[in-house]
């Protein structure tokens, strides 16, 4: 007999955890027309503002005009185009790395990595705070997973010296988000790089947020960290994010790029993503190391809102990226919160449970380098209300 689906749908919603679709009518911007009423957004991923640039719009067209809608078939079979090709060669020297291949989803990628490169009864260490994808990807490899506490390298330490041994045939995998999307903090890199050296293991790292927004060219956390493709071999990154197209890649050496291709079932068993895509993506990369003021700008809006939420009193994490979650505490009063903004024309999503811990609901804020000053001022004088009536 099957379950009555309405039952654990009806508890979501007495313990405020239900989640509703919400419905834009325009591009990525942050004055945005949703559910027909119009707001300013600091809720998106789009954190250079190129999801809607002219250049790569042009680029999407003339990427169509060339090769059409759809890519029609898997990489493998007839569906890696030369615009595929040319934009795994620019991500590759983008990101320093020897190659890069190209996934239709950060989803797929990190599953991709994990099944491609680990079998039953290897070893695989996450932090606890790491996105699901990553977390998915541990269940489908057969691995025995061990989650460290967040961003704590002392207990991942623990843990490696207690089960990993460098004369077994075991494989090993460190698989960390390098900018953790709810809390905006960067993993201790520079330190998980060094147990990894230490222990003979593998160390991924899913840059999905780091990359178009830190580093002097924008290469992400490991430019900004000053770490190699000897150090960290296995980098995913997004290009729905601040690239601001769609799909993802994976950048390392020959062999592993190889391996991927030969043996990661979400690249072959799937149809490639448009080639019109891949074109806009080249003009995106383009703009990223063409206009730094991007990242200065967007780096100041930052600094600025901390500020203005410091002087207010509110819980901000421990973030230097556009990220920036301020806590809240019950799930109740974050939607409540959330919704009194929305009132007043801006859209702030309200984080809850199971995404974040109990208790540590929160508001996440998303800034983009098209807010200007002003905008942000709008925010702060919202936030400084709600803190008046709480």
């Amino acid at each position: 007999m099957t379950r009555d689906l309405k039952v654990p749908l009806q508890a979501l919603r007495s313990e405020h955890r239900y989640r509703s679709r919400r419905i834009l009518e325009g591009p990525q911007q942050p004055e945005q027309r949703i559910d027909g009423r119009s707001v300013l957004a600091f809720c998106s991923n789009d954190y250079l503002g190129l999801a809607n640039h002219p250049q790569v719009i042009q680029a999407l067209r003339r990427g169509a005009d060339t090769y059409g809608v759809g890519a029609g078939a898997a990489h493998l079979v007839n569906g890696h185009t030369r615009a595929h090709h040319a934009l795994e060669d620019e991500l590759a020297a983008f990101t320093g790395r020897d190659r890069a291949l190209l996934f239709s989803t950060g989803y797929m990628a990190n599953l991709g990595v994990a099944q491609a490169l680990l079998r039953r009864g290897d070893r695989l260490f996450e932090d606890r705070l790491n996105h699901a994808s990553l977390i998915d990807a541990a269940m489908i490899s057969g691995a025995r997973l061990s989650r460290y506490r967040h961003a704590d390298a002392g207990d991942l330490a623990r843990r490696l010296g207690r089960t990993v041994r460098l004369d077994d045939d075991r494989d090993t995998l460190i698989s960390t988000d390098a900018v953790f999307s709810m809390d905006g903090n960067l993993a201790p890199l520079e330190t998980l790089a060094s147990l990894a050296d230490t222990h003979g293991c593998w160390l991924m790292a899913d840059d999905a947020h780091g990359i178009g927004v830190l580093g002097q060219q924008g290469a992400g956390t490991l430019e900004y960290l000053g770490l190699t493709q000897a150090q960290v071999p296995i980098l995913m990154g997004t290009l729905g994010k601040a690239l601001g197209t769609s799909g993802a890649f994976v950048a390392g050496p020959d062999d592993l790029i190889e391996t991927l291709i030969q043996s990661a079932r979400t690249y072959i068993y799937t149809t490639a993503m448009p080639a019109a895509v891949a074109e806009a993506t080249r003009a995106s990369l383009h703009i990223v190391q063409q206009e730094p003021e991007r990242r200065r700008h967007l780096r100041a809006l930052v600094e600025h809102f901390r500020d203005g939420v410091g002087q207010l009193g509110l819980e901000l994490m421990e973030s230097t990226t556009p990220i920036q979650p301020i806590v809240v505490g019950a799930s109740e009063k974050a939607l409540q919160w959330s919704d009194a903004l929305l009132q007043q024309g801006l859209l702030v999503p309200a984080i809850r449970p199971p995404t974040v811990p109990q208790g540590r609901a929160r508001l996440r804020v998303t800034l983009s380098a098209t807010h200007s000053r002003a905008q942000v001022d709008r925010l702060l004088q919202a936030l400084a209300g709600l803190v008046g009536t709480a």
